[in-house]
């Protein structure tokens, strides 16, 4: 398997070799205040090497949020390009947590910046958003399948307001959030050994039972840790599927930090637990 293969054979190797566990890179204000930093680019710079510096070779996926870095203008993003490289050049992959979604060429000009390999801020998948329709995607799925790259696209999300829009029903009948699914396991179907288009499904939604969340694809998890949810709820939250969950563990992290070493041993303790609630379900 080489660096050519697409995002979901990457995905699964490395979660078989490293355990199936996403950090967040979020350097939101109080966080930096929280490790002695400024709230400027050179906070934003340190706050965020220290983190790839102290886990990126020893995790599977690596999540950093766009809007914390765009918020500092051009000299943020260019951190965010130097956060994307090294994580990479350490050996995770990178999901880049832009939840972009628009329609045609803005799609696509979205696509572009986070998908194409000569884009700067190439990553390996992009959070994406279905809810202009999920045709509206097509062209993010067209360069991700060009480029090996993912989609992680947004389907049943913890938020309170996620609900009147992800759980209303269709003149089909299904919901909204269950025929997101559907298109997912439709761009899987016949991808070995896992597809390379997932959904977005917080730990800390409840009740899953009603939705067929075996799309052949990962399942990426946000909740796990400062939002509530334990390794230990997965099996019950995600069934049959919790072998493709990528748990993201953010804030359960990132607060023992700046320590380099606390920041290692709390990624790897949320890694052991995880690994051993995948295993006993």
């Amino acid at each position: 398997m080489s660096a050519n293969d697409p995002f979901g054979a990457r995905l699964r190797r490395a979660m078989d070799e490293r355990g199936p566990l996403c950090v967040g890179i979020d350097p939101h204000t109080s966080l930096l205040a929280a490790w002695g930093l400024n709230d400027d680019v050179n906070g934003l710079e340190r706050f965020s090497r220290t983190v790839v510096e102290a886990i990126a070779d020893r995790v599977a996926v690596v999540k950093p949020q766009s809007a914390f870095f765009e918020r500092f203008g051009s000299r943020g993003v260019a951190v965010l390009e130097r956060t994307v490289e090294e994580t990479r050049a350490a050996g995770a992959l990178v999901v880049m947590d832009a939840k972009r979604g628009d329609i045609g060429s803005t799609m696509a000009g979205y696509a572009q910046a986070f998908l194409h390999k000569d884009a700067p801020l190439f990553s390996d998948a992009l959070t994406v958003s279905p809810y202009l329709g999920y045709g509206s995607l097509a062209p993010a799925v067209e360069l991700a399948r060009e480029n090996g790259a993912g989609l992680f696209v947004l389907a049943l999300t913890s938020n309170p307001e996620g609900p009147e829009v992800q759980h209303a029903v269709r003149a089909d009948g299904r919901t909204v959030a269950a025929t997101v699914l559907a298109h997912l396991a439709a761009e899987n179907a016949g991808a070995e050994p896992l597809g390379s288009f997932g959904a977005v499904v917080g730990a800390t939604v409840g009740d899953l039972s009603s939705y067929d969340l075996a799309i052949n694809g990962p399942l990426l998890a946000p909740g796990v840790g400062a939002q509530g949810a334990t390794p230990a709820d997965l099996p019950a939250v995600f069934g049959r599927a919790v072998g493709n969950v990528v748990p993201n563990v953010s804030r359960g992290v990132l607060r023992h930090g700046p320590d380099a070493a606390k920041l290692r041993a709390a990624t790897e303790e949320f890694a052991r637990e995880i690994r051993a609630a995948v295993a006993g379900s």
